[in-house]
């Protein structure tokens, strides 16, 4: 492993700039003006997977963006691998708040900055590299098979139907996944648990058409008026979501649970800092790390209506609009809660406007036992770079497909991370430090080695 560790260093210079030519392609996959650089970088993916010493790679179509599919395949009766990543990125809205361009990557203070470089090209791009690491120096222990998807920032709604296709392509004995993160740059961790997500758009419309504010204000409805009210009554005093049956399925954390949960390090005052804000806010009776790992939340993503521009219009909306998503937890089935939802806000609504609730996407929330081959080869990979053992931890974050692939496939998910929570990712200046994407090629390429002991 010496000669892969080597590999590695001698090729750092190269590596980064096959980063940065994925990232340069602006695939979002929310805005379909990017349709064609959905195809881009997935044809980039096929072609950096054939170089890194792949026996077979393909750009696969689904009903929406195409799949990368690779494999190599040494030897049928060991154990299989399966790498998920996805290419597609967020938007950069606003775009005045980055420092450069999103998709000029630039780096900085030992950062690499553009929209990707972590959520998930820099994290994804880590397991190609990895792997040609260890092909170049026949070190491969095990087969390998990579699906990468264009669609996970939108609700990976077509991979489901694509796994259903394709489920004896995609056998394996785990399905490595690196799109979460660390502790701190020296604290490594492995994700035991993600939250589940419903996510809804809601219109309010009250009278046919704008009016003015002077002439009917007072005597109309207005939709933004009302949708705030309407969702502010949706959470008590207490931080606890108010819609009748919402807390019936979770699963509850034992005290033990919630006792080692909180033995992550964790300071609440950095935390603070770090965020500027001077008090932290949530349901009574839970710790932040609880608050994030093993609770559900309700959150208003964005709100709009009426008039935004420059200067004053004096009127009186016809329509509001609201983003909302809720995170959902163990046992909480998202399909049922997004539902309720739909029926308990319309039913909130007063009679001087009408509502209609639009489910986007959701998905199940996850967990993984720590006792699987992988989460023990994942420890010992991990310990070995970072010269500790890595904490497990119950991300707040949802990757709605990793409850769809146990499923669909039966395969259960081991989720590696390297980001910090300081990346940014969705927001302007995401970044990822060099040392996490360079260590992580490295313990990458010990999990491969360690899975294969575990397997035996």
């Amino acid at each position: 492993m010496e000669k892969v560790k080597q590999y590695i260093e001698e090729n750092k210079s190269r590596f980064l700039e096959e980063l940065f030519e994925l990232i340069r392609i602006p695939s979002i996959s929310s805005l379909s003006d990017h349709k064609d650089d959905m195809v881009r970088t997935a044809e980039k993916y096929k072609e950096h997977f054939l170089k890194a010493g792949c026996d077979k790679s393909e750009v696969m179509r689904t009903a929406g963006n195409p799949v990368v599919y690779a494999e190599k395949i040494i030897d049928k009766s060991l154990p299989t691998v399966l790498v998920y990543a996805h290419y597609d990125v967020m938007p950069v809205d606003p775009l005045d708040l980055w420092t450069s361009p999103p998709f000029e990557p630039e780096i900085r203070d030992g950062k690499i900055y553009a929209r990707g470089a972590d959520d998930d090209k820099g994290q994804g791009f880590m397991h190609v590299k990895a792997f040609e690491a260890l092909v170049e120096n026949d070190k491969l222990p095990v087969n390998v098979k990579f699906m990468i998807e264009g669609e996970e920032e939108i609700g990976s709604v077509n991979l489901g139907p694509f796994c259903d296709e394709h489920k004896d392509l995609l056998k394996a004995d785990i399905i490595l996944v690196s799109d979460t993160g660390m502790i701190a740059e020296d604290i490594p961790a492995i994700t035991t648990g993600l939250r589940g997500l419903a996510y809804w758009q809601v219109e309010v419309t009250g009278p046919n058409r704008d009016l003015h504010s002077g002439l009917f204000g007072g005597a109309v409805a207005n939709p933004i008026n009302v949708l705030a009210k309407m969702i502010a009554h949706m959470t008590d005093e207490n931080n606890k979501v108010v819609m009748p049956g919402f807390y019936d399925d979770v699963l509850e954390a034992s005290d033990k649970e919630r006792e080692l949960l909180n033995m992550a390090p964790f300071d609440k005052e950095e935390y603070k800092k770090a965020l500027d804000v001077e008090e932290l806010d949530g349901e009574t009776g839970y710790t932040t790390i609880e608050r994030t790992g093993i609770r559900p939340s309700f959150d208003v993503c964005g709100i709009w209506g009426g008039y935004t521009g420059e200067g004053a219009k004096t009127v009186l909306p016809s329509k509001a609009y609201a983003k909302i998503s809720s995170r959902l937890v163990p046992n909480q089935n998202h399909e049922k809660i997004a539902k309720m939802f739909e029926e308990y806000f319309v039913s909130i609504a007063p009679k001087s406007v009408k509502v209609k609730v639009e489910s986007l996407h959701g998905g199940q929330a996850y967990v993984c036992p720590i006792d699987l081959p992988a989460y023990k080869a994942a420890e010992k990979a991990l310990e070995k770079l970072y010269k500790r053992t890595p904490v497990p931890v119950r991300s707040g974050g949802s990757i709605p497909i990793i409850s769809t692939f146990e499923e669909k496939l039966g395969t259960k998910s081991l989720l590696m991370g390297f980001g910090l929570e300081s990346d940014a990712i969705h927001s302007p200046n995401e970044n990822y430090p060099l040392n996490n994407f360079y260590s992580g090629i490295e313990a990458i390429t010990n999990f491969y080695q360690f899975f294969a002991e575990e397997m035996k």
